[in-house]
């Protein structure tokens, strides 16, 4: 059983400084979008990568002034291209104008895709975040290399939180820009059928096993490779022992009773806000299904309801 004291310990110490870019490493600056809020934390981290040429990591949300903040830092720089992490529309929505601005095709992974067929009368939750039009010009695959202005970009799959996440390692540095698979104020949410708890899990393994150590996330504070016991590849680790122990919690609550998500997250988050209950059921929802992939319970599904049995239920109500 993992041990708690291997788990993260999340930093909500963050001033974005909203609008203004700021300068986070060499070829590196951020620009913190205003719109805060229970799942973007202090608003969605836009990168400006490279000096001489540019590519916009993550535009983030359709903001008149967050706009005007990247098109101000731009200056009269040609921008090689608009990159994605995943297309979320607090990461992608303002695509469309920025475009209108900058001559620069879009580059990421491939459109927005469930993680698994939805299940008959199944509702995704995350429908409306998602930006599911937009093509990109280029599909990005794990192992591309990107080459702007000295600097070489490393494409690392890391589905997940959604179909089509990824990663970026900047060659020869400790850098990773890990959108939203890794952050440091909060675990990521994970939503079926948007998102996989299963390949969350092996995408976070991936990553630790890497060499970059200081992670440029989508939301919140970086991740500092100078602190060594929450560096990025350290708290990605972390994050994968967190999901362990909910995993047991869960499984120790429908051992002692509980048959529904409502119930197992009134157990585990007992004085949480409506707003983060309804996030806390919708990655309890994706711890289930991952254990039931794995025979550690039994979910009967009905048409408006569920119910989940311990291993062992067919066992117990024979007695």
């Amino acid at each position: 059983m993992p041990q708690k004291n291997s788990t993260p310990h999340f930093n909500t110490d963050f001033d974005p400084q909203t609008g203004t870019p700021i300068q986070v490493a060499p070829k590196i600056m951020r620009i913190c979008a205003p719109n805060t809020g229970p799942y973007t934390f202090t608003g969605t981290n836009t990168y400006l990568i490279g000096e001489n040429e540019l590519i916009i990591l993550d535009p983030g949300p359709n903001n008149d002034a967050h706009l005007k903040a990247i098109l101000a830092a731009i200056g009269n720089r040609p921008v090689r291209a608009i990159m994605l992490t995943h297309t979320h529309k607090d990461h992608s929505s303002l695509v469309p104008d920025l475009q209108e601005h900058v001559d620069a095709p879009l580059w990421f992974e491939g459109k927005h895709r469930l993680s698994r067929p939805r299940r008959m009368f199944e509702v995704n939750l995350l429908h409306g975040a998602c930006d599911w039009k937009l093509v990109p010009d280029r599909r990005l695959k794990d192992g591309d290399i990107i080459e702007i202005d000295g600097i070489k970009l490393h494409i690392i799959t890391t589905p997940g939180h959604c179909a089509n996440h990824l990663c970026i390692g900047v060659e020869d540095t400790p850098y990773l820009f890990s959108g939203d698979h890794v952050m440091g104020w909060n675990s990521t949410l994970i939503a079926t059928p948007d998102g996989s708890m299963a390949q969350y899990f092996a995408s976070l393994e991936k990553l630790a096993k890497l060499n970059w150590r200081h992670y440029f996330p989508g939301h919140g504070a970086p991740l500092e490779n100078k602190n060594q016991h929450n560096n990025g590849a350290r708290f990605a680790n972390a994050l994968r022992v967190h999901r362990a122990i909910r995993n047991q919690q869960i499984l120790e609550k429908i051992s002692a009773g509980a048959t529904s998500i409502k119930a197992i997250v009134e157990g585990i988050y007992p004085h949480t806000s409506t707003k983060i209950r309804i996030a806390a059921a919708l990655m309890v929802g994706a711890h289930i299904e991952y254990l039931q992939e794995q025979n550690r319970l039994i979910v009967k599904r009905g048409l408006f309801s569920s119910n989940i049995y311990p291993v062992d239920f067919k066992n117990r109500s024979s007695k």
